[in-house]
């Protein structure tokens, strides 16, 4: 039977690459081949410009919510499939369980940037950052900073473990922000890449030009970068740097978001003593982490330090918990670990545990050269070694054995423990294992600057935690240092990687006009009916209520204050009050206004309104007096379609006193009937 060819995706065609560029690609079960791959031929600068002049326009030409609704799509049509991408998964040496985080993990991250997307952003083409900044007295002239996707392209350069989960990641928060991709896989794993990128295509939710693939090497690609594209690297930091040194990326400034290298710690904490569901705890995640994937993991946990004086009880739980993992074929259910991504990189493991001990490190559990599983696989068996002396053992800090393997180790002090744990030089993912605020406390303070993301465990979070390595898309991934110095993901943080920050400063109007969002100051279109009474589609930007005014006396504050219980003396001490640096006298509560304000512009009968879910951004400017009036400006700032059936609606509210002096502001939320 003949070996399949992957094919690239260049300019909205399946390209097969020239035969002289082929290489074979491997099954990491039995060594069997599974496909052929290769990008010669590839024209690499035309494959940029069609990301750039038809990928590019096409996706700025969506607003955030319709381009979240399409990263939906293409989430729900991986999961549609998954059943087809779970059978290549186990090509790759992984079991059903890694391919869950991998396939379905993938798919949940493209979901959740969606919804973030859709409950964040507007439903516009320009993000505002930040606040007006008023840069005149009367106001006419103001500024704003604000985010665009850039007009190049994001190249995608992927590792081997997660060829699913490693590509969505990037390209979920890639496509929001409006930015086409051209993604790269590591070849050992394309095949499962390739059939992903199928399913996306054929759901014929991506408009031409948005995403493009290559199978093969990247040729002349870097040369033909400028300054508005974007590389997003995920491997070895002697990769990256040769990636990032490249003269055209110095040169041209081009974005470089890296994740690399990281030996990753645990420490169990020093209340975790044996017996204590935290030492527990500690010793099924340091098992899990070198077992999931075959430890192929860029979060997985390389260091597992703990107290001096329960070194070796962790050791024999560890040890006693490895004898008990099934290596096999991970088609096998009953298999606990399958095999490494290929022999090549099974002889690499080996090769940096031998250098963990010419170190000093010794193993304690398992033998590097045995060979489990299928004949002619890349299995081993995971590998736990020991060092007594982690300041005199310098290699259990510098060389990663990407596989299933850690070291543990001892530390003497909570200041010994901070300091082994930074001595990794910057890392994705540390794990605290602790019931103690106090050692929390301490050590996150102490560690924090040198990792990117940190778990504090216990018995209190244990059954609702996702664990130490596992990224999450609302969470950033990424680290410091040897880590690459990069973020990932972060929900809307993720997004920006792919924008440009702009200082606009102009008018209000022109400014509301840009945005295409109501801003303080923007221009209001006053209305005769109550907006309430129209449907989402029905209002627009700048449509405005202004209502009649209402005086605050003595009895209404007295009624308030006996009514709530707040009693708080600005209120109700007219001396007390005088005597404040704030007030002249006594003032209306800050709620008053707020539910006096609702009453000046709610419309009580049913109609397109259908709740409110939220007020934000609430700030109180100039107090309200006995005998001051208050009146409301309400007006729509931005809307969003929800679902088929509700929007929301976020209304500017105003509120200002018989001078025109603003009394208060704050954001109301509505859902809305579309």
């Amino acid at each position: 039977m003949k070996t399949p060819q992957l094919l690239n995706y260049a300019r909205d065609q399946w390209v097969p690459g020239e035969a002289s560029s082929l290489s074979e690609i491997a099954s990491a079960i039995d060594g069997a081949p599974v496909a052929t791959t290769g990008s010669g031929g590839l024209d690499f600068d035309a494959m940029l410009r069609h990301a750039r002049e038809v990928g590019g326009p096409a996706l700025r030409r969506m607003t955030f919510h319709e381009r979240a609704r399409m990263i939906k799509g293409l989430g729900l049509a991986i999961l549609a499939q998954k059943e087809g991408l779970y059978e290549l998964n186990y090509l790759t040496g992984a079991t059903r369980k890694d391919g869950w985080i991998d396939i379905e993990g993938g798919a949940g991250t493209m979901l959740s940037f969606s919804s973030k997307g859709r409950r964040e952003l507007p439903d516009a083409h320009v993000l505002l950052d930040g606040q007006v900044e008023p840069l005149s007295k009367s106001g006419s002239f103001i500024g704003q900073h604000i985010y665009t996707p850039l007009q190049g392209a994001a190249v995608h350069i992927n590792a081997f473990n997660f060829p699913v989960w490693g590509m969505l990641e990037k390209l979920a928060p890639t496509l929001l922000a409006g930015m086409p991709a051209i993604v790269k896989p590591a070849s050992a794993t394309a095949y499962l890449c390739e059939a992903a990128v199928r399913v996306m295509v054929e759901s014929g939710l991506l408009p031409e030009g948005a995403l493009q693939l290559i199978v093969g090497g990247v040729g002349d690609l870097f040369d033909h970068l400028g300054g508005q594209d974007v590389v997003s690297f995920t491997g070895s930091a002697s990769t990256a740097l040769k990636l990032r040194s490249h003269p055209v990326v110095q040169r041209e400034s081009v974005k470089f978001v890296a994740e690399q290298d990281s030996l990753n710690a645990s420490l169990l904490g020093p209340d975790a003593a044996p017996g204590t569901p935290e030492f527990d705890l500690f010793v099924k995640e340091v098992v899990n982490e070198m077992t999931v994937k075959a430890g192929q993991k860029c979060t997985a946990i390389r260091r597992a330090m703990a107290p001096a004086e329960y070194l070796d009880a962790v050791e024999a739980a560890i040890r006693d918990r490895l004898a008990a993992t099934k290596v096999g074929d991970p088609r096998d259910k009953e298999s606990r670990m399958g095999a490494l991504v290929s022999l090549s990189q099974r002889e690499d493991v080996r090769a940096q545990i031998g250098k963990l001990t010419a170190s000093g490190a010794r193993i304690v559990a398992g033998n590097p050269d045995a060979t489990p599983g299928v004949s002619g696989g890349a299995f081993m068996e995971p590998i736990l070694l020991r060092t007594d002396d982690p300041w005199g053992t310098s290699a259990v800090h510098d060389v990663e054995a990407f596989g299933p393997v850690s070291t543990v180790m001892p530390y003497k002090n909570m200041a010994d423990a901070i300091a082994l744990a930074n001595r990794g030089m910057g890392s994705l993912a540390l794990s605290f294992f602790t019931y103690s605020p106090e050692a929390a406390r301490e050590f996150i303070q102490g560690a924090a600057a040198y990792h990117g993301r940190m778990l504090v465990l216990n018995r209190d979070n244990a059954a609702e935690s996702t664990g130490h390595g596992s990224p999450l898309p609302v969470l950033v991934h990424g680290g410091p240092g040897r880590a690459g110095g990069s973020e990932e993901m972060g929900g809307v943080r993720g997004v920006k990687h792919y924008m440009q920050r702009t200082a606009i400063q102009s008018t209000p109007a022109m400014i509301a006009a840009i945005s295409e969002q109501y801003v303080p100051g923007g221009p209001k279109h006053f209305l005769e009916a109550h907006p309430f009474r129209k449907r989402m589609s029905e209002l627009h930007i700048g449509d405005t209520l202004k209502t009649p005014s209402r005086t605050v006396t003595i009895a209404d504050i007295e009624h308030f204050a006996e009514f709530t219980g707040d009693k708080f003396y600005a209120h109700m001490d007219e001396e007390a009050a005088k005597a404040s640096p704030i007030f002249e006298g006594r003032v209306a509560h800050g709620y008053l206004i707020l539910s006096f304000a609702a009453g000046l512009f709610v419309d009580p009968d049913p109609g397109p309104v259908l709740a409110n879910t939220g007020l934000e951004n609430l700030r109180f400017l100039t107090p309200l007096y006995p005998g001051d009036s208050m009146r409301v400006e309400l007006t729509v700032r931005s809307k969003s379609l929800k679902s088929e059936d509700t929007g929301v609606v976020r209304w500017a509210v105003e509120i200002f006193n018989q001078k025109d002096e603003l009394v208060a502001t704050y954001d109301l939320l509505t859902e809305n009937v579309p």
